[in-house]
């Protein structure tokens, strides 16, 4: 990785591809159970596909635009993407070395993934029975030398591309493109294997197997077929139509994201140079455009779903449990109208959550329920509960984002299927998401209104729930629930966002007034530390870009300040400086779960506030997004929220330090105790339950 000393932060994009190096790390974890290490391979891949579709394709933009495009850059975009492409030409070094090592592990464990030159004879009689039977109809060649308009490559496809010839050379050779179904069928295909073994074919190689019944027609013998890949700009443009609806500006920028630009090309190195020339001819490509040689496989991000039955050693994930306050309730309801109560996810059951929503779409007192929703469940029980309180008589009205990114086709099914069940849903405005996750339910009893919900770091999904790490807070506290209330008449009213939103008394919100609090909160820290007066401040993020809060938090380390902190992904600070009177303590943990929690810890002379978060410190979510930050006032769970952040400090197993140098150095145990905060936080939140809970193998 590149030293920026020169400018005052880390690049963003630079910053962003040493997160995913730490993801590259855990697949090369000898200590990380062979499965897991290939679905690391698999979310790194995943994370890079999106990283070209979304920031290669913005510093493309900015290219083609000029200069002012650049205010925001301390260098160039052309210098940037030239880093990144050699960033990434490293990390595929490195991406393939890991492969080839877990290739020799599953060949220990007696799993083979073989190719269609290694079928024997029971194998090819099973490959072709599966090629006639499951693939032949779902595939479609193109003669591509034949077509005037070169096909549009999908960018979540692979392609076989294919040479055709005649052996003795009395017909022209020709060039062929197949898709390969993957989005249809699995792309793992266990086969008939040898006792005691485990082979495994990838569905591109029963094509090639097959590749002589698909195309002898014409007369050829010799087949070749190597994959290759494309990927694509991914934004939508929303344009300034007045008289077209935000919805069907979405519907149109997902039509229009399937033809976006090519910005990076993906090829098996072995491919025929001929065919490579003809394909990035044809493409219309250029070498700026991120001509990527690769090897035999792509689209590994399919390798988070590596069949598991292989495996002699099963998932040993333990399962989440109810929190303490909820064990052996008749109504989840009932003890948070007494007591506030925090989920820590994915320790504690999600189902905490998805009973509350129930118990409210049964319950005659109820009268409606307001809730926000980003990024949902496939098959979601939220929304589930929000139909059956329509069905229930409850006034129910949901804020569907569709500009989630690569969520947005989902949620405009899922805004029909809640219009047609009768929920009043809400979509915004065309230039602010609405990223807080926020629920209000309103109940009438004794004709005594009472308002209550939650606050959550996370999105109300109950599939990424179990892997990722987040804190929801289930409360009845008049102030917080008058606040949510505020923000759900400002989604409903938006033309009032001004009075609405800064009439918030306890929530902070974005864009109205969250990043002037954070700077007032570091600014009284930084005023105690000069009076000599003990100063701290502890945040755990998952992205740290914002450059106004980065030099806050430079001018609170020089001044003194106890700065701690937990960033997952991007992270553009330099924590490395003599001015600093104390350290800056940065780490980046990466393992099992996927850290995605925000919180905020302020010393603030000896009486702590600290906040949970929707929001994390970069220009996105501060200035252009709905964002809600809440106080947490009981001190058993502020106490709570502390221990969790403490044994994430002190991580000295699945902790990377951030420095200025992107090293990704893992922290040194030192003969210390060793800590590794996901397991120790599970074993913390467990030994809160009853002693009459069995306690887990």
């Amino acid at each position: 990785m590149k030293k920026n000393a020169p400018q005052q932060t880390i690049v963003r994009d630079i910053s962003w591809l040493s997160f995913n190096h730490r993801v590259l790390q855990e697949a090369a974890d000898e200590t990380v159970p062979l499965r897991e290490r290939i679905k690391f391979l698999g979310i790194f891949s995943n994370n890079l596909d999106e990283f070209f579709r979304v920031r290669v394709a913005t510093l493309k933009r900015m290219m083609e635009i000029g200069r002012k495009s650049n205010m925001h850059l301390e260098l160039s975009p052309d210098l940037i993407l030239e880093e990144i492409q050699d960033i990434v030409m490293e990390q595929q070094k490195e991406f393939d070395r890991i492969w080839n090592e877990i290739l020799r592990e599953l060949k220990k464990q007696q799993i083979f993934l073989i190719t269609e030159k290694q079928l024997n004879r029971e194998q090819r009689k099973f490959v072709t029975t599966y090629f006639n039977d499951e693939v032949r109809s779902n595939i479609v060649p193109l003669m591509i030398e034949s077509i005037g308009a070169f096909p549009v490559l999908n960018d979540k496809s692979i392609y076989l591309a294919c040479k055709l010839s005649k052996s003795d050379r009395s017909i022209p050779q020709r060039f062929a493109l197949l898709s390969v179904p993957a989005r249809r069928l699995p792309r793992f295909i266990i086969l008939p294997s040898p006792e005691g073994q485990k082979h495994i074919i990838l569905l591109e190689d029963i094509i090639r197997s097959c590749l002589p019944y698909i195309f002898s027609y014409f007369g050829y013998d010799v087949f070749s077929a190597h994959i290759i890949k494309v990927t694509r700009d991914a934004e939508i443009d929303i344009d300034n139509d007045l008289s077209t609806s935000l919805m069907e500006k979405i519907e149109k920028g997902l039509r229009n994201r399937k033809k976006g630009k090519p910005v990076r090309f993906v090829f098996d190195k072995e491919i025929e140079p001929s065919l490579l020339t003809y394909l990035v001819r044809r493409m219309g490509l250029s070498q700026n455009d991120n001509l990527i040689p690769g090897g035999r496989i792509h689209n590994f991000k399919d390798f988070m779903n590596f069949p598991e039955s292989v495996f002699a050693q099963k998932n040993t994930r333990k399962k989440p449990f109810l929190h303490p306050a909820l064990q052996h309730v008749n109504s989840v309801t009932g003890v948070v109208m007494q007591k506030d109560v925090m989920l820590h996810f994915p320790y504690h059951s999600f189902d905490s959550l998805i009973d509350l929503l129930r118990e409210a779409a049964i319950d005659p007192e109820v009268q409606s329920i307001k809730i926000t929703c980003y990024r949902l469940a496939p098959r979601s029980k939220v929304i589930n509960a929000l139909v059956n309180a329509v069905r229930n008589g409850k006034q129910v009205t949901a804020v569907i984002e569709l500009r989630a990114r690569f969520d947005e086709e989902a949620n405009l099914e899922w805004k029909a299927e809640l219009e047609e069940a009768g929920v009043k849903v809400l979509i915004g405005e065309p230039n602010m998401k609405v990223h807080a996750k926020i629920c209000l339910i309103k109940r009438i009893q004794n004709k005594r209104t009472t308002h209550y919900g939650f606050v959550s770091t996370g999105n109300l999904n109950e599939s990424t729930a179990k892997i990722y790490g987040d804190h929801c807070l289930l409360t009845s506290d008049r102030n917080i629930m008058a606040d949510v209330n505020r923000i759900f008449t400002y989604l409903e009213k938006p033309r009032h966002r001004a009075p609405v939103l800064n009439a918030c008394k306890t929530l902070h919100v974005c864009p109205v007034n969250m990043r002037r609090h954070i700077l007032q909160l570091i600014s009284h820290e930084i005023k105690n530390a000069k009076a000599g007066i003990p100063a701290a401040i502890t945040v755990k993020l998952n992205s740290l870009s914002d450059e106004a809060l980065i030099a806050k938090l430079y001018e609170a380390a020089k001044a003194g300040v106890d700065i701690k902190m937990v960033v997952r992904g991007i992270f553009c600070m330099l924590t490395e400086n003599k001015k600093f009177i104390k350290p800056i303590q940065a780490i980046s943990i990466v393992d099992e779960y996927l850290e995605h929690a925000r919180v905020m810890i302020f010393y603030n002379g000896g009486k702590e506030k600290a906040y949970i978060s929707s929001a994390d410190w970069m220009v996105r979510n501060l200035d252009h997004r709905v964002e809600a930050s809440c106080p947490i006032y009981e001190p058993e769970i502020l106490q709570e929220l502390k221990d969790i952040l403490n044994i994430q400090l002190s991580d000295n197993i699945k902790a990377r330090i951030l420095d200025n140098s992107l090293a990704n150095q893992y922290v040194n145990p030192r003969n210390k105790k060793k800590v590794r905060s996901q397991v120790d936080t599970y074993n913390y939140l467990f030994r809160k339950l009853s002693t009459t809970i069995p306690q887990p193998a």
